[in-house]
């Protein structure tokens, strides 16, 4: 099988700051991996690099087209790299507070629609058919995620947990095949965490994704990953199974320290 997302040999220059030094990572199709460290690891810098966000100082990240041919997205803005099949969601909540529930996941939606500004103006029949489609899509994306009820409802009022659930949403509807998602259990409750465990192994098996996590939830983390990679000032210092890097005693010094190990 081959990678759906490759990154080679990336590195991210700030000045004379080194975020990111020599990362390497293939993503398969279907598999669910954690991108793990210290705070300062780099671990939001990496997933920038790979949404557009950030241009790699060196290195290259290649995408699987869909079409069975591989495409070069490290450079591209992240709209165009949002089109062709990655998207992600934020640490820090990014939504349209302004913005109503519905309009916050048709904004995703519309990325993909087939019709051309002309047909939408004069309201052609391949506007309302594309359309008609879109509702019913976001639709049902907001009756799994139990937020459809308050899809009229401007984002900022929503509860945190569900804002949270609402970026999920958002980045599903621009139809990715790979999903990044940058700790989306931060500030949720336990209770909240476990409910949001259950729900991207649910959205990663019906829509066939390839996830790739941010989180500092150890539980969660080893609850729900297949795969882990592990960095520690910008470098790559473990990658295996959840087991593995459990008791993987570089890991454990990167987290707890020196003394940590010798215990």
């Amino acid at each position: 099988m081959k990678p759906i997302l490759s990154a080679r040999h990336l590195v991210m220059q700030f000045g004379g700051l080194r975020a990111v030094a020599d990362f390497n990572l293939e993503l398969f199709p279907g598999e669910l991996v954690g991108l793990i460290g210290p705070n300062g690891a780099g671990k939001t810098t990496v997933f920038n690099m790979l949404t557009g966000v950030y241009e790699p100082t060196e290195g290259t990240i290649e995408l699987d087209d869909r079409k069975g041919g591989v495409a070069v997205i490290s450079g591209l803005p992240p709209h165009k790299i949002t089109r062709r099949g990655v998207s992600r969601t934020f640490q820090n909540i990014r939504l349209f507070k302004s913005m109503t529930v519905w309009e916050n996941v048709a904004i995703a939606r519309h990325a993909h629609v087939p019709y051309t500004l002309a047909q939408a103006v004069l309201r052609l029949p391949p506007f309302g058919k594309a359309e008609a489609e879109v509702r019913q899509e976001i639709q049902d994306l907001l009756t799994i995620f139990k937020i459809d009820e308050k899809a009229e409802w401007r984002a900022a009022n929503l509860p945190y947990g569900e804002q949270r659930k609402l970026e999920i949403v958002r980045a599903l509807a621009a139809k990715p095949s790979v999903l990044l998602l940058d700790e989306p259990a931060a500030g949720m409750n336990p209770q909240e965490t476990i409910e949001l465990m259950e729900l991207i192994r649910f959205v990663k098996d019906r829509y066939q994704l390839t996830v790739l996590l941010i989180e500092h939830d150890m539980n969660l983390v080893m609850g729900i990953c297949e795969r882990l990679v592990v960095l520690d000032y910008g470098r790559t210092i473990a990658e295996g199974l959840p087991a593995e890097i459990r008791s993987n005693p570089v890991v454990i010094k990167a987290y707890l320290g020196e003394d940590a190990v010798h215990a």
